[in-house]
């Protein structure tokens, strides 16, 4: 039996302007995917907010500082869990509209793709932060005098790079199954929900469980985010966490990288990329 080849993306020699366009025109497309369906998007900003109120409101009783630790929780979590997210919803995306099979055959270097769906997530996540920090900042009453916002600033972008090598690990989960691929990534973010205390101390945690909040990247974006905000903690202070979570950053991507693309040969391979998997 003769063996289809597996078609690979051709990069031209004159491609190094325009690939520098095709990295902004996914940012550009993923925005218009918001725009096409912006009640949806209202609906769920709208969620994330009553959802982070929720949380806040649990510690109005417990005192400010109690307050400020969970609403940390709610912001954090909110911004890496929607870096690890949207990398997965990208490829549901192109399966949705029927276009995953020309995009992997296009002449654009696999990067070049994932990591211009990443410079999306972030924007995105940067201006959904936002507003959720003003609705908390709104209802709670939040203070923010003496902390090092600018410290903590580094930290989240810093730890952005981890959770984006996670997250292009987890989007070759839509290619594996249409209907539950994305749906799947959840369990990975609740994971690390459960193991890198988001709304609680690690101390909690029953002792086997304890070790997993070590490799967990979210464990070290917490405790310095909150030294850096509670604590006032100086950028010196935090640089052995941001050193740490850089080094887990420029691991994870390439190796987020080369799952994926050994995961789209073996789609392609399968017959998996068209719209019905």
């Amino acid at each position: 039996m003769q063996r289809i080849p597996i078609l690979e993306p051709t990069v031209p020699r004159d491609a190094k302007p325009r690939t520098r366009l095709r990295f902004l025109a996914l940012v550009e497309r993923n925005f218009a995917l918001i725009k096409r369906y912006l009640g949806w998007e209202v609906v769920w900003i709208f969620y994330t907010v009553v959802n982070a109120l929720c949380i806040g409101f649990i510690g109005v009783t417990q005192g400010k500082e109690q307050v400020m630790y969970l609403v940390i929780g709610a912001l954090v979590w909110g911004f890496l869990s929607l870096l690890f997210h949207e990398l997965a919803a990208q490829v549901q995306w192109e399966r949705w509209e029927g276009t995953i099979e020309y995009t992997f055959m296009a002449p654009m270097h696999r990067l070049v793709y994932l990591l211009g769906n990443c410079l999306y997530a972030v924007l995105y996540g940067v201006f959904r932060s936002a507003i959720l920090l003003g609705a908390l900042a709104l209802f709670l009453g939040l203070s923010f005098k003496g902390a090092n916002i600018f410290g903590a600033m580094v930290v989240l972008v810093v730890s952005g790079l981890s959770f984006m090598g996670l997250g292009i690990i987890a989007a070759i989960l839509p290619l594996f199954s249409t209907e539950r691929g994305v749906q799947a990534t959840q369990i990975f973010q609740t994971l690390l929900l459960l193991v890198s205390g988001v709304y609680y101390d690690i101390s909690v945690l029953p002792k086997w469980l304890q070790p997993l909040s070590v490799i967990s990247p979210a464990t070290y974006t917490l405790r310095s985010i909150r030294a850096a905000i509670l604590e006032g903690a100086t950028l010196a202070e935090l640089m052995p966490n941001i050193l740490l979570l850089a080094g887990i950053g420029l691991v994870l991507i390439p190796v987020g990288f080369v799952v994926f693309t050994l995961a789209e040969r073996w789609a392609k391979r399968k017959g998996k990329l068209k719209r019905n998997g």
